[in-house]
């Protein structure tokens, strides 16, 4: 262990603080990411050149991770990764997160897009 601490406290602390670099870092220590802390990471890169990887990858998980999804409500979540920062997408991904049991992720959506 570091002086920093764990790997995956590191990644909370970035993912809080908004440091995609440090988040990516601390997330690429771990073996596994969860799925609302791997949409933590999507949104931090929104607005560089990592976005469309990390929002595939997690699209990807989500679709495989998440019992029941249908192919309209993964089209959705695509169109919504795809509009983000649009406050209209944002709430449309948050609102699919909450849906599926990812409430975690969609306090995040929230609190990074729609009540800013």
């Amino acid at each position: 262990m570091t002086s920093q601490g764990r790997p995956y406290a590191r990644l909370q602390r970035a993912i809080a603080s908004g440091n995609a670099d440090l988040a990516c870092i601390a997330a690429l220590e771990l073996q596994r990411v969860d799925l609302e802390d791997a949409l933590g990471l999507v949104l931090l890169v929104v607005g560089d050149h990592r976005r469309s990887a990390a929002a595939t990858r997690w699209l990807g998980r989500l679709c495989l991770e998440t019992r029941g999804l249908t192919l309209a409500r993964a089209q959705l979540a695509a169109d919504a990764l795809a509009g983000l920062p649009d406050r209209a997408a944002a709430h449309a991904l948050a609102s699919l997160c909450s849906e599926v049991g990812l409430a975690r992720a969609a306090a995040a959506i929230q609190h990074a897009f729609i009540d800013v």
